[in-house]
């Protein structure tokens, strides 16, 4: 019997045997039939549910391949700088969001880009608004974290702190912390003062929280995510990759599937952390079998092998121009990382490497290299994230090792919400060619999929689509646009490749679950300025409803 049926729509399927449609029907969570309105409505029964799209656009639903799903429900209760910007509309902003909000234990805002002030920014910026609470503003790219003294003091940081190798309290000549803090284990204290330690864990150390959290702090946390993955239904999300993690995270979202409050596909990585030896791959190895079925799974390892440009953590193989003799350096060094990732990849587990510098990206294929050459080719799918700095010499090498180059299309400054400056200068124009490649990646043959990395910025698919297919080439470089057909297949089918999840989603076709994104509007009848107004008006994962805007 059929329970759905989706009808009067441009139903665009992802699927090369049969691109477009007019409707589809779901039955017990899958997709029956894709096909013609008047074949599809032949097969309604009584209890069928009817669901008109108005002429809307139907789409396979998105697969966020790159996000941070704890860290980004936590987040939306925090104070949003997007588009703020000096001394006095940080004043304001923060002032009034203190006001509103007089027992919270730390005041913590997202979003506060590098050039907020147009200067470096100090703890003693931070005290002249807020001198007596504990306050904090994290960087879009969520690396770098400003605190004010009260916060420093609170989280024992004042007067510096020993941190591993990449992760820094930046110190001032007197002594005592400047208020920046590069990189997650610096600034995981001040984090903890807003009782979010415990979510920080999967991306600041890849443990477990000790000693295990009670049923009470568990519900407090579940909320949280709960607020996220409605937050990303929202936008037509229906599978993601959640970027950081460990075995506390996958409890929580077990609980959520328990209780049937899990709307999307997730994947949780077990975070290889360079303090970690190569026996804590069995971890992963147990993660992975504990969580594997349609909705839940682990089974890859993520890694970051460099920070940001905008800090000069991220590694390169050139100096930074404004910086002579600094390129900062790997936070694997090459022959450790090769082998963890030939113990990785005899394991069997994916890999997921964060890589923003053109060193970082390097360092990366090498190891992947050597786990080929060690355990022999295999289907594996690993990933480079971010690569927002390549040597030329390594474009062909993605396709040659099968290589997934995940990319974030509003992350080039310009393209969306980021400002041009200070990034292209840290970057320097000698290396703009070079610089937040997609187009050349996929026309030397790199499977290429798209995502936002949420909460380092906004979550919205539409709105990443538009800034893919609107993005400016910078002088010098080359137009790295892919075309619309491209860049919705790389948020779709492309997607679910990448997770090793095509015979369940990405596309719609008969058989498949029905994952789907319903539109306001005709896409392709949109300009590409337009796209990010485009509204979701319902989201189906597993045939059953997540989000209805009306």
């Amino acid at each position: 019997m059929t329970d759905l049926i989706v009808t009067n729509a441009a139903v665009l399927t992802m699927d090369p045997a049969r691109p477009e449609a007019e409707a589809l029907a779901i039955a017990d969570g899958r997709i029956t039939a894709v096909g013609s309105r008047a074949e599809i409505e032949r097969l309604a029964g009584p209890r069928t549910d009817m669901i008109d799209a108005g002429g809307g656009t139907v789409l396979p639903g998105f697969v966020e391949s790159h996000l941070h799903l704890v860290l980004g429900g936590a987040e939306l209760a925090h104070l949003q700088l997007a588009g703020v910007h000096g001394v006095e509309a940080l004043t304001r902003a923060a002032q009034s969001f203190a006001a509103a909000h007089p027992d919270r234990p730390l005041l913590m805002a997202q979003g506060g880009d590098y050039g907020l002030l147009d200067r470096p920014m100090t703890r003693q910026d931070l005290d002249a608004i807020l001198p007596d609470r504990p306050f904090a503003i994290t960087a879009p790219d969520h690396h770098t974290v400003w605190a004010n003294t009260a916060a420093l003091r609170a989280a024992g940081l004042l007067e510096g702190a020993s941190m591993p190798h990449g992760h820094e309290v930046v110190m001032s000549a007197d002594g005592r912390a400047t208020g920046e803090l590069r990189e997650f284990e610096a600034f995981a204290p001040v984090i903890a003062l807003g009782g979010e330690a415990r979510l920080n864990l999967g991306i600041a150390t890849g443990e477990e929280p000790s000693p295990w959290p009670d049923a009470a702090e568990r519900a407090i946390d579940r909320a949280k995510i709960a607020r996220g993955l409605a937050h990303c239904a929202a936008h037509g999300i229906t599978s993601m990759v959640n970027m950081d993690g460990n075995r506390y995270t996958l409890e929580l979202l077990r609980e959520l599937q328990r209780a049937g409050g899990l709307t999307a596909r997730i994947r949780v990585p077990f975070h290889f952390k360079p303090h970690m030896a190569l026996a804590d791959l069995a971890r992963a190895e147990a993660m992975t079998r504990d969580f594997d079925d349609d909705w839940l799974a682990c089974d890859f390892v993520k890694m970051f092998m460099d920070g940001v440009l905008d800090s000069g953590t991220a590694y390169r193989l050139d100096d930074y121009p404004d910086a002579p003799g600094w390129r900062s350096d790997p936070l694997f060094e090459p022959a450790r990382f090769a082998e963890i990732a030939t113990a990785a990849d005899r394991r069997g587990l994916q890999i997921a490497v964060h890589a923003i510098g053109c060193g970082a990206v390097r360092t990366t294929l090498d190891g992947y290299a050597a786990a080929r050459a060690a355990n022999g080719a295999r289907d594996s799918r690993h990933r480079l994230e971010h690569i927002e700095l390549i040597d030329r010499a390594d474009i062909p090498r993605l396709a040659a090792l099968g290589v997934v180059a995940s990319l974030q299309p509003p992350h080039p400054p310009g393209a969306m919400d980021f400002p041009l400056q200070p990034t292209l200068d840290r970057i320097g124009r000698s290396r703009w060619p070079d610089a937040y490649l997609c187009r050349t990646l996929a026309e030397a043959g790199a499977p290429v999929v798209f995502a936002s990395d949420w909460p380092v910025t906004d979550v919205s698919v539409l709105r990443g689509l538009q800034a893919a297919l609107t993005r400016r080439p910078y002088e010098g470089a080359a137009d790295e646009r892919l075309t619309l057909a491209e860049s919705l297949r790389a948020y779709t089918a492309g997607g679910a490749w990448a997770n090793h999840r095509e015979r369940l989603t990405g596309t719609l076709r008969a058989g498949l679950a029905a994952d789907l994104a319903i539109l306001d509007g005709r896409l392709e009848a949109r300009a590409a300025d337009s796209l990010g107004s485009l509204g979701v008006a319902r989201t189906l994962c597993g045939g059953r409803t997540t989000h209805r805007r009306l």
